[in-house]
């Protein structure tokens, strides 16, 4: 291969995963999730298969809006995902749901509740939703989001919702995913803002206050101190001030004000290419983050790591040996 010259990525697709292509190109929601359930396994030969019909599908991606919804437990995202997407279906949209559900850190195994959460929402034919066990993935965002995010947008979805756990580092990571993170909160939280992260203030790109019904003084108060936290920041894009709007997902209320934010924030970023650098960004990023796991697996399966590992891990706990001389002794049986 000539120096500059890309690497062919792409191999011919067998009859039954061609078949599988043109089904999420002709927007069958079987085939979508069977797909899904493809890019998810954990099979060797079924991540080759997975990664061949991506690339056979990745020139019918990116045409979607992705957005992050997260938040703490119990305020409402399921409902005002819901809302929402019924919503989006009357303007004539087709919308995902990829909702990631914590896992057990006993049995491994998901609640999956989300389709008995959105019960109208899983009965439209203009929705797809999908959950999908956390697996003690990094910040509770399953593994192969990214992936059934992109065929999602292959197979025809106009706006691509990620709803997290809500816990840990999942407000980071979806964020380092969509193309506009919504953080949604509750009306009696004001007490307890100062608590909250910096930095989870820092990506929000949309502050959301549900239940804004149940107490109208209470929900005033909080989005002035929203307000008021977001203004001392620099905000994340010089083109977007991350705006703060109140709703009752439960009563319908302030879901079309909600989508006008969210049109407002795309014809603020793609004019200035903004948009686009940033989903290059996230591509980049991805790579790398699928470059650290496969070293860190290749690492815990090489058979010199296997057969001194656990001897080195009791030394370092009884305090024989540093952990940094276990680390680099550990990573010199790569070199060889």
């Amino acid at each position: 291969m000539n120096l500059g010259e890309a690497p062919v990525l792409a191999h011919s697709l067998s009859s039954a995963d061609q078949t599988l292509v043109d089904g999420v190109l002709a927007g069958q929601r079987r085939a979508l999730a069977k797909a899904i359930t493809l890019i998810e396994s954990t099979r060797h030969d079924h991540q080759q298969r997975a990664q061949q019909v991506l690339n056979a599908l990745l020139p019918s991606t990116g045409k979607a809006i992705r957005i992050g919804i997260s938040g703490v437990p119990g305020a409402g995202k399921s409902t005002f995902i819901e809302a929402l997407g019924v919503w989006l279906i009357e303007q004539g949209k087709k919308l995902a749901v990829l909702a990631v559900d914590p896992s057990s850190s006993v049995s491994g195994g998901s609640i999956l509740g989300d389709k008995t959460r959105m019960e109208l929402l899983s009965q439209r034919e203009e929705a797809f939703i999908r959950p999908s066990p956390s697996a003690g993935s990094l910040g509770g965002v399953a593994e192969k989001t990214r992936e059934a995010m992109l065929l999602c947008e292959a197979s025809g979805y106009d706006v691509i919702i990620i709803e997290t756990v809500g816990v840990g580092q999942s407000e980071t990571t979806v964020a380092g995913m969509v193309d506009m993170f919504c953080l949604l909160q509750l009306p009696n939280a004001g007490d307890d803002l100062q608590a909250i992260k910096k930095g989870i203030v820092e990506i929000a790109d949309m502050v959301v206050i549900n239940k804004a019904d149940i107490d109208r003084q209470a929900t005033a108060v909080v989005r002035a101190q929203w307000r008021n936290a977001l203004h001392m920041l620099r905000p994340a894009s010089p083109n977007w001030a991350p705006p703060v709007i109140t709703l009752s997902a439960l009563h319908k209320e302030g879901i079309a004000d909600f989508w006008e934010q969210v049109e407002k924030y795309q014809a603020a970023l793609k004019p200035t290419g903004e948009f686009a650098a940033k989903r290059q960004h996230q591509a980049l990023s991805w790579m790398w983050q699928l470059i650290d796991s496969g070293l860190r697996q290749h690492f815990r399966h090489h058979p010199r790591v296997q057969a001194n590992l656990p001897a080195l891990t009791r030394s370092v706990e009884q305090g024989h040996t540093t952990p940094a001389a276990a680390a680099y002794t550990l990573l010199d049986y790569l070199k060889h």
